[in-house]
């Protein structure tokens, strides 16, 4: 078999031969390979690279770069399908009198094929009809042998506890928004309740910094490699405008993601605008800093940058005599790290340092790596945007899902790392739950801390005084 791409972070060494069947494979209808490597297919042939025979598996890093890239052009369930036929009717296991020396052969491939699968991409098995034609599948290869039959159990087993754990992780979601309303309320009629910040719950910003890689790690571990497939996600023109996702219950985990950092930019500037003296607000705004360099020594450049946000927004930035009571050069050091500029050189550079370090780590922490999501998902929608889903010829381009699939693997290999930390709830508790003021309240509070300087903001501070109220953002 020609050479396929190979994603070291998260396959590792072990795996099949790529070499097998040269000629064979060679010789399907639809493939393109250039160098060796497969560049690009038909559909069909695709599907049938992805599935085994007697003499034949194939590389994982092609299991996982389909497995993610053809959700773009057929529903999982369809795919599902098309693996049972091809299974089913290539091996003749629809017969009644089956070969069962050919199923020994054949069962223990397709049920490692259906086990990558279900460890990989769990989310589309949500989908009844997907789960259904599995259980189909998995029955016809393991009726009549043991051995098979607990394969089958421990491969369903696993499938169970992560949707178990998906659905559990929804419903905390859920309840974490409903607390946040009703804690919003109470403020609302009793401002007075604004007692507790953030330094009355840790004034320590290395164990602030733990808790916030806590939940850095317990969200992102829930997002699942075919969400960012499905956040660009278009219609295929061939699709005859049936959606690809249609009776799929669609997981939420990245958008829960984003929407953790931009709340923690608006915590960490409502904890900075809310106190009334000049001199809380610059010892909060020195713990922030000092919380966010602490978030840089992990790896956690996403709370990094959230904090960063959140100090550069004009509320808090606006705070010149706040400012002057700060001592800024921690911070300025943490600015450069994460200058935009030259598309985030310097970042950049810091994260494949803090990969490097991941690779050769010798304890938990070290293994840390927490990437500026917002930017991982630009520079995957940049991709996706650049190239071409389909060549003139209408063959799929897998050259770039080839280079997708790197991306989004690395990132997996990431969110895998285990939180070394000890767990707080009670400041993990506040982090996710405590009344975040919106972009108005903000400025509100920061006029009243710092009065308006010019025509332009003592006409916004009028106006915010005339519809004076707390939000949500």
């Amino acid at each position: 078999m020609p050479q396929t791409p190979h994603f070291p972070p998260m396959f590792g060494t072990s795996g099949y031969n790529n070499n097998l069947c040269q000629t064979k494979e060679q010789s399907y209808g639809g493939l393109h390979y250039h160098d060796n490597n497969l560049v690009s297919g038909s559909l069909e042939a695709l599907i049938q690279h992805l599935v085994p025979s007697v003499d034949y598996y194939p590389d994982r890093t092609y299991i996982f770069t389909f497995l993610l890239s053809s959700r773009l052009f057929i529903h999982p369930f369809e795919l599902m399908s098309k693996v049972y036929h091809l299974v089913v009717e290539h091996q003749r296991l629809s017969e009644p009198q089956a070969d069962k020396i050919r199923l020994r052969k054949i069962a223990p491939k397709v049920l490692q094929l259906l086990t990558e699968w279900t460890e990989t991409f769990p989310y589309d098995f949500r989908d009844e009809r997907t789960m259904r034609r599995l259980k189909d599948l998995t029955h016809r290869l393991s009726s009549g042998d043991e051995l098979y039959r607990k394969a089958v159990q421990q491969m369903t087993q696993g499938l169970i506890r992560k949707l178990t754990a998906l659905g559990q992780y929804e419903e905390t979601l859920m309840k974490i928004s409903i607390t946040v309303t009703d804690r919003l309320a109470v403020l609302k009629t009793k401002p007075q309740a604004i007692q507790k910040d953030i330094l009355t719950i840790c004034n320590d910003p290395f164990t602030l910094a733990q808790q916030l890689t806590h939940i850095e790690l317990e969200r992102s571990s829930f997002i699942g490699p075919e969400e960012f497939i499905q956040a660009f996600i278009q219609k295929d023109p061939r699709d005859n405008d049936k959606s690809r996702f249609s009776g799929h219950k669609k997981a939420r985990n990245l958008e829960a993601y984003v929407d953790w950092f931009n709340r923690l930019s608006y915590l960490v500037a409502t904890e900075i605008c809310m106190p009334v003296k000049k001199k809380q607000r610059a010892r909060v705004t020195e713990f922030f800093i000092d919380v966010a360099r602490e978030c840089f020594n992990i790896g956690n450049f996403n709370s990094l940058m959230a904090i960063i946000s959140g100090m550069n927004m004009s509320p808090v930035s606006r705070l010149k005599k706040t400012w002057g009571k700060v001592k800024t050069a921690k911070f300025d050091i943490l600015e450069h790290q994460m200058d935009p500029s030259n598309n985030f050189y310097n970042y950049r550079t810091a994260l494949r340092g803090a990969t490097q370090r991941s690779i050769t780590a010798h304890s938990s922490r070290e293994k840390i790596v927490i990437p500026f999501f917002s930017l991982l998902i630009k520079d995957v929608y940049f991709l996706n945007e650049g190239c071409a889903n389909r060549l003139p010829n209408g063959h799929i381009n897998f050259e770039k899902f080839w280079e997708l699939a790197k991306q989004v693997s690395e990132f997996m290999a990431w969110k895998k790392v285990e939180c070394p930390f000890e767990k707080d709830r009670k400041i993990i508790a506040y982090l996710l739950t405590a009344p975040v003021f919106n972009e108005d309240a903000l400025y509100l509070a920061s006029y009243e801390s710092e009065g308006p300087e010019n025509n332009t903001e003592k006409e916004r501070w009028k106006s915010l005084r005339c519809v004076r109220g707390i939000r949500l953002i």
